[in-house]
Parts: C-alpha cells; sequence; structure tokens
C-alpha cells in the first residue's frame, strides 16, 4: 500500500487543522489510481498508529460551527475538534458569521455549539445564520433542504436569564425543521456546564461516528495518547477555570469623584509566578464570595449556626457558613430549591415576579419561614458559585506581571432589602489591596482585539466601564509603537465626577496615540446626551474612518447602549454614505463578517 503524507506534531498547525489536513491526505491517496507512483515521504517518528490509521481509510469529515460573544463557544469549539481529531474524524471549526445556509446544505456531519447572551439574543456572529433559517423556516416550502445533514447541538447560557439557552434551542428547531437528521439530543448548559458538554459532546461524536465511514471504532489512538496534551499546551496553561490562581490584590481604588452617583474601581492584580498570559481584549474570571451579612441572614432563615457539615460542590465535606459564603450561588433560586422550600413555585420560574425582576434565595427562605429545610437539603438545592468575567483593562506588554480591571460596584434595593453584585461588592468592599489572594483565570477572547496591523484605524464606544477594553487597546498600541489612528467616544452621568481615566486619556492624547475623544455626559445639561448621539454628529468623518478600513468596537450594557449604538452605526452609513436602510444594513453586516465590527457586550 502507498504511503500517505501524515502532518507531524511539529508542523505550525493547530491540533483541529493537523487531524482536518491528515484526513484530506488520507482521502486523496487512498484514491490514487492503481500502478501510480506513490509519494513516500518519511514517516515522523511519533506518528505511530494513527499514520497506519489514516493509510487504512480516510477520516470522517465534521463541521463544528460556533457562535460566541465572549469566546465560550470558540473555546469549546476547539476542545470538540481536538477530541474529535482523535476519535477518527477530519474536524472544520467554522465560525457562524463565516458560512451561510447555503454551504451547510453541503455538509454531512455538524456540530452546533452557540451561546446566548442578553434576553434571548444571538451572539453577533450567529445573527445572519440565525435570521437566514428563521426567515427560510416561515417559508412554506422551506429552503434550503438540509436533508443530508447529521447533527447535533450544544447550547450554552445562563439560567439568570428567562431566555436560557435560547439560541441554541433555535438552532435545533431550524436545523430540524429544515430537513437535518438530530442524531443525538441537544443538550443547554448552564455556567456550569463542564460535565453536560462533556457528556454531550462524548454521546454527539459516537452517534455522528456509529454510521460515518473511517470512525474511530476501527483505529482509534492509543487511550493513553488521548491524555497527552497537545503540543501548545505548556506548563504556563496549569493555571485555568477548574485550577484558579491565587493572585495577590495589589490595588482597588474607586475611580469616581466625591458625589458621584456610582462607584467604579480600578482593580489591579498581581500576576507574578502564574504563568498565565492574556491579551488585549481578553476577559479575567475572578472567583468571589458571597456577602458575610447575607450570608447571616440565610443562616438565621434556615436556623443554623452555619457549622453543621454539608457537601461541597465535589462531593467533599464543608461548613454550611464556608459553603454559603465560598461555593455556592445565593442569586436567583434554582428549580431544585424551589420544589423544597415553596413547592407550588415549581414551574413558574418564567413567570412573574421571577421574569420581571430579581429573585434571590434569601426570599423564598423568608416568604416560606415556616420551612426550614435540613442543611444537607438545602445545599444540594443550591447552584455552584460561578466565577465572574470582567474586560481586561490592561495591556500585557504595558503593564508586565499584572492585570488591571474597571468594576462597577452594583448596589440596589429591592422588596425592603439592599441588593449587593456578588463579585463587584466583593472587589470594592471586602478585598484587601496587599493582603487578599483571590482567584482569578484568564478567559480568551479571540473577536474582540485591537487590529493585527497597527497602522489600521479604531474606533470604539465604550461608556462606563464599558472603557475597560479600550483603555487596554490603547496602552497596547503605545506599547507597539503602533501609528494607527484611535478614536473614543466616552460617555457617563457627569464629567465632574465620572470621567473615568481623564488624567489618562489626557496623557494618551498628547503624543498623539488617542487621536480623538468624543464624550457624552448625560446629566450635564437639561436634555439626556449619550454616545450615540455623538455619533450621529460626527457621521461624515466617522464614515470615512470606515471607508479608510478602521475596525468599529462596542463595549457595555447590551440590552440599550450596544443596540442603540447599532443602530446609530446603521444611521450613520445610510446619511454619510447615501445608502439606503438596506444597502446600510448590508454594509454593516460586511463589517461584521470580515471582523471589522466587534462587540464585548453584557
Amino acid at each position: 500500500m502507498s504511503a500517505i503524507p501524515l502532518i507531524p506534531d511539529t508542523a505550525p498547525f493547530s491540533a483541529e487543522q493537523r487531524a482536518w489536513l491528515n484526513g484530506f491526505f488520507a482521502g486523496l491517496f487512498s484514491r490514487q489510481p492503481m500502478g501510480s507512483e506513490p509519494w513516500s515521504p518519511p514517516a515522523p517518528p511519533e506518528a505511530g498508529k494513527l499514520a497506519r490509521a489514516s493509510a487504512a481509510t480516510a477520516l470522517a469529515p465534521l463541521t463544528i460551527l460556533f457562535g460566541s460573544q465572549t469566546g465560550t463557544a470558540e473555546a469549546l469549539a476547539k476542545r470538540a475538534a481536538k477530541e474529535a481529531g482523535q476519535r477518527g474524524f477530519a474536524a472544520t471549526i467554522v465560525d457562524m458569521a463565516q458560512t451561510d445556509a447555503a454551504r451547510l446544505a453541503t455538509e454531512k456531519n455538524l456540530l452546533v455549539i452557540t451561546s446566548t447572551y442578553g434576553d434571548g439574543e444571538p451572539p453577533d456572529n450567529a445573527r445572519s445564520l440565525h435570521a437566514t433559517f428563521a426567515s427560510a423556516v416561515q417559508l412554506s416550502t422551506p429552503s434550503p433542504q438540509l436533508s443530508t445533514v447529521r447533527y447535533s447541538v450544544c447550547a450554552l447560557g445562563d439560567t439568570n436569564y428567562t431566555q436560557f439557552c435560547k439560541c441554541g434551542q433555535d438552532f435545533d428547531t431550524f436545523l430540524e425543521k429544515l430537513g437535518a437528521t438530530r442524531t443525538s439530543p441537544r443538550v443547554d448548559c448552564d455556567l456550569d456546564y463542564e460535565e453536560k458538554f462533556s457528556a454531550w459532546l462524548n454521546g454527539a461524536l459516537k452517534a455522528l461516528g456509529s454510521e460515518t465511514a473511517g470512525a474511530a471504532s476501527r483505529h482509534d489512538p492509543e487511550p493513553e495518547s488521548r491524555d497527552k496534551p497537545a503540543p501548545t499546551e505548556t506548563a504556563a496553561s496549569a493555571y485555568s477555570k477548574k485550577n484558579p490562581f491565587p493572585a495577590l490584590l495589589l490595588a482597588s481604588h474607586n475611580l469616581n469623584a466625591a458625589g458621584s452617583a456610582k462607584q467604579v474601581h480600578h482593580v489591579e492584580f498581581d500576576l507574578a509566578g502564574s504563568g498565565l498570559a492574556y491579551e488585549a481584549g481578553d476577559a479575567l474570571g475572578v472567583i468571589p464570595h458571597n456577602c458575610p451579612e447575607l450570608v447571616a441572614d440565610i443562616l438565621a432563615a434556615l436556623g443554623c449556626d452555619g457549622e453543621e457539615a454539608v457537601p461541597a460542590p465535589d462531593g467533599t465535606a464543608t461548613s454550611l457558613r464556608r459553603a454559603l459564603t465560598e461555593l455556592y450561588d445565593l442569586g436567583r433560586p434554582s428549580s431544585e430549591l424551589l420544589a423544597i422550600t415553596a413547592p407550588a413555585a415549581v414551574g413558574r420560574v418564567s413567570d412573574p415576579p421571577y421574569s420581571t425582576q430579581p429573585h434571590h434565595v434569601i426570599d423564598l427562605l423568608l416568604a416560606q419561614a415556616d420551612v426550614k429545610p435540613a442543611p444537607v437539603e438545602f445545599v444540594r438545592g443550591l447552584k455552584k458559585l460561578q466565577p465572574r468575567l470582567y474586560s481586561i483593562s490592561s495591556s500585557p506588554r504595558a503593564h508586565p506581571g499584572q492585570v488591571h480591571l474597571t468594576v462597577g460596584a452594583l448596589r440596589y434595593d429591592l422588596h425592603g432589602r439592599t441588593r449587593k453584585g456578588v463579585c463587584s461588592t466583593f472587589l470594592a468592599d471586602r478585598a484587601v489591596s496587599g493582603e487578599s489572594q483571590i482567584g482569578v483565570f484568564v478567559h480568551a477572547n479571540q473577536a474582540f482585539r485591537p487590529p493585527a496591523d497597527g497602522d489600521t484605524p479604531m474606533i470604539m464606544v465604550g461608556p462606563g466601564t464599558g472603557i475597560a477594553p479600550f483603555r487596554a487597546f490603547l496602552h497596547e498600541r503605545r506599547a507597539l509603537g503602533a501609528r494607527g489612528k484611535n478614536w473614543l467616544f466616552f460617555g457617563d452621568q457627569r464629567a465632574a465626577t465620572d470621567f473615568l481615566y481623564r488624567d489618562e486619556l489626557a496623557a494618551l492624547m498628547h503624543p498623539g496615540v488617542l487621536t480623538r475623544l468624543d464624550t457624552a455626559f448625560s446629566r450635564d445639561q437639561p436634555e439626556k446626551v449619550y454616545v450615540q448621539h455623538r455619533m450621529l454628529e460626527h457621521a461624515t468623518e466617522l464614515y470615512t474612518w470606515l471607508e479608510a478600513g478602521a475596525h468599529f468596537y462596542v463595549c457595555g450594557d447590551a440590552s440599550r447602549m450596544a443596540r442603540d449604538v447599532d443602530a446609530a452605526l446603521h444611521t450613520v452609513v445610510e446619511r454619510a454614505g447615501g445608502k439606503t436602510t438596506a444597502q446600510a444594513a448590508a454594509y454593516v453586516q460586511a463589517l461584521k463578517t470580515a471582523r471589522r465590527y466587534a462587540r464585548d457586550v453584557y
């Protein structure tokens, strides 16, 4: 039999790219005419059984389609591709923004991994495909027909939102109605997705492989090879979400002046000795603790002293006080907890008042004062306390060994109680600079990066704490000596008290790193003025920057600000570009497809 080219592990490709190339070569050379002269490069010694497996049969094609807002779904798609490559598939990862329905109709095996953000919204890179499929299923004769496609969907979401996993559920329905065959059930993952994702991936690959020639059941790599790290994995990745680094809190100070209605903290962590690496545009995961006063109220409502032994999420034993402080979520109650404390409310989590206002564990306990579940039973109804992700506001080149955040402390009153943001007030009120060690990890966001070409202009819209990644972008560009022009739109309530990083921005303008700064302080005049209004005021110049190749970035609140900015961008293109509404929409979509329009919204 002819020898088949095999991409060695040392080649400059990712694991999923190597798997695809090896499958391509295997399929190509397995179809070689009899008697043809084979190409036989020396197989690398580390190839082992993989070379013989590739020679025996071509790998099965698999497309892994992802929709991602903050990078989680994209990272899981890469993990899925790596696992698929070890199990007999030639996996190709596809960004939803880089494909269309017609191309997907030609696929055979498809895995869809997509997040949902806000109130059931698809991620930015999934919007166009989602809209296309939604329109297609409304037709009396749906088009395209996906009858040859076999698929499974992993939906990512957050049960704190009423439209939990809506985008993934939509794609699952769309694919079925367009004729595709679901080979394994969809899984809906909450923030603690690891176990469900792994089980789904294992089942999905088995189901797809059961009818696919070249599946790993015939030529599976030796089991121990699955435990070997990819060539790119090093000691630098020792700390992660599963194993956060205990970072020393170096500083935490309020950026707002006296008299402000807000409390935004600049937070600095020491990463020395962690091996953690990040890029401008990434996020930092922070492991919070719940408020001690809230924990005390819950203990009182339970009639406990906090020393009772209860199970931790990992199955080990701990005290009830520690469990409530460090390990479990005391926010919106789960259906399991409702079943314990308020059986009549089960199934009404999406009904008022749950869908219209926050509802916390303490509220259930106070409303059902005669119901006092046993501590063990109670904690089994709680969700695991999840890390909070914050946009990094520092540049690794400008601030080596450190990582900075810009965090707004959340406080509000509801039903006679003062409510506090779990992590934001932990950092603002209880963590002590120079003493506290707080668990952190880096969350990569490949979709939100400054342009690779330093000459490319940037337009950044970041009101309030949305300025965080743009502080990082600007410091990064200064550190690299990038020559591209940079335009920042910043807004908040009052210039005198809420002009975050005012002195830094002025210092960045002096050498020309920050080319232009336009501000909108909503309460400094009778009429409210926001960043989108400033965009419209400068529509002609903004459009000129876009025509010159500028990248457009938005960071901040998804429900209002980001939508208003998006609408303003469409209007800018219409007015300054002389386009119709449809042409402006196509122009903005082209920016997104080219990754020149990126949003980090929450």
